[in-house]
C-alpha cells in the first residue's frame, strides 16, 4: 500500500490493480471510498485493455481469436509502485507472457496519482512500445460511499450534472450495448438517486456534454465534485441495494450486441502509434 496525504486529504492505494481503496476528508474526517465489502470487493479498479464485456468474452486480430474478461486484465495485476513525494505516486504495468496470450500488444501503463488541496486526480498514460499501433481501452470504476453519513440514506442523494443534459440511457442485455434507449428524468438537472435505478445493471451514456458532477445530498453539505475531460463514454452503477455509486468516465464502451468482434472495429477503441503517449485525467474534490 502507498498512503499520500496533506493538510486535507489521506488516500490508500493498493499495487494490485494500483487501486485507490480509501480517500477520506481529514476536515471532516468522512471515508468518501466503498469499503469493498461482500456486495462488490472493489474500490476503484483500471479498466484495460477493453471496457466492459466483448461478445462470448471474444475478439478477433489478425485472423486469430483472443479472449478477454469484462473489463479487462489490469484490475488484477501487480503494477511497480513508485512514491515520488508525500503527495504523488505512480504505478506502471507492462506486458509479460500471461498478457501477451489474450492481448497481443506491447505497452506501458501508469496510473499518476496526485493530491492538491481538496482533490485527488488519477491520470491514466498510455505508452506504446511496440512496433505496431497498439489498440486498447481504458476505463475509471471509483466506487463512492452512499450514504456519506449516518443520518442520511440513499435516497438523500443526487448526481448534478454541469451542463443541460438529456441523459440517454442505453440498455444492456447479458452485458452488451443494445440498440435499445430511453431518456432518464432529471430535476433541476439533478438525477435523484434510488437504488432500482441499477435493478438493469449499469447506466450506459455515450457523448454527454457535462465534463463534472457533483454527488450532493439534500440533508447535509458533505459530497464530492467529480471532474474529467475527454471521455466519451460514462457509465453509473452500484451493486444492487448496495450503499454506494459508481462514476465512471470511460475511454471505450462494451461490445453492441451486432458486433464483428473485429477489435480494430470496436467502438471507443483507441489507437496509438508506436512510441506514442496517450492520457487522460480524472479528479474528485471532496467537501
Amino acid at each position: 500500500m502507498i498512503i499520500l496525504e496533506n493538510e486535507n486529504l489521506r488516500a490508500v492505494i493498493a499495487s494490485k490493480g494500483a487501486e485507490l481503496q480509501s480517500l477520506i476528508n481529514k476536515q471532516n474526517n468522512l471515508e468518501y471510498m466503498w469499503d469493498g465489502a461482500a456486495a462488490w470487493p472493489k474500490h476503484s479498479p483500471v479498466l484495460f485493455p477493453i471496457v466492459g464485456g466483448l461478445k462470448n468474452d471474444t475478439y478477433y486480430f489478425n485472423d486469430k481469436a483472443y479472449k478477454l474478461p469484462r473489463h479487462g486484465f489490469a484490475r488484477d495485476k501487480s503494477f511497480a509502485a513508485e512514491k515520488i513525494s508525500d503527495t504523488e505516486a505512480v504505478f506502471t504495468v507492462t506486458e509479460d507472457e500471461q498478457t501477451l496470450q489474450v492481448y497481443p500488444f506491447a505497452f506501458t501503463l501508469k496510473l499518476r496519482y496526485k493530491l492538491n488541496a481538496a482533490a485527488i486526480s488519477c491520470t491514466y498514460e498510455v505508452y506504446n512500445s511496440g512496433k505496431q499501433d497498439l489498440l486498447f481501452s481504458v476505463g475509471a470504476h471509483p466506487a463512492f460511499a452512499v450514504p456519506l453519513t449516518s443520518d442520511s440514506i440513499y435516497t438523500d442523494y443526487y448526481l448534478q450534472f454541469n451542463t443541460t443534459e438529456t441523459l440517454q440511457r442505453w440498455k444492456l442485455t447479458d452485458g452488451l450495448v443494445s440498440a435499445v434507449n430511453e431518456i432518464l428524468p432529471l430535476e433541476n438537472n439533478k438525477l435523484l438517486l434510488h437504488q432500482k435505478l441499477f435493478y438493469e445493471d449499469a447506466i450506459v451514456l455515450k457523448n454527454m456534454q457535462s465534463n463534472a458532477i457533483i454527488l450532493g445530498c439534500n440533508k447535509h453539505d458533505h459530497g464530492l465534485r467529480f471532474t474529467f475531460n475527454d471521455f466519451p463514454f460514462f457509465g453509473i452503477w452500484a451493486a444492487k441495494d448496495a450503499p454506494f455509486v459508481c462514476l465512471e468516465p470511460w475511454c471505450g464502451i462494451a461490445d453492441g450486441i451486432n458486433i464483428n468482434q473485429q477489435f480494430k472495429d470496436k467502438e471507443g477503441i483507441n489507437v496509438l502509434p508506436a512510441n506514442e503517449n496517450w492520457q487522460r485525467t480524472w479528479s474528485v474534490e471532496c467537501f
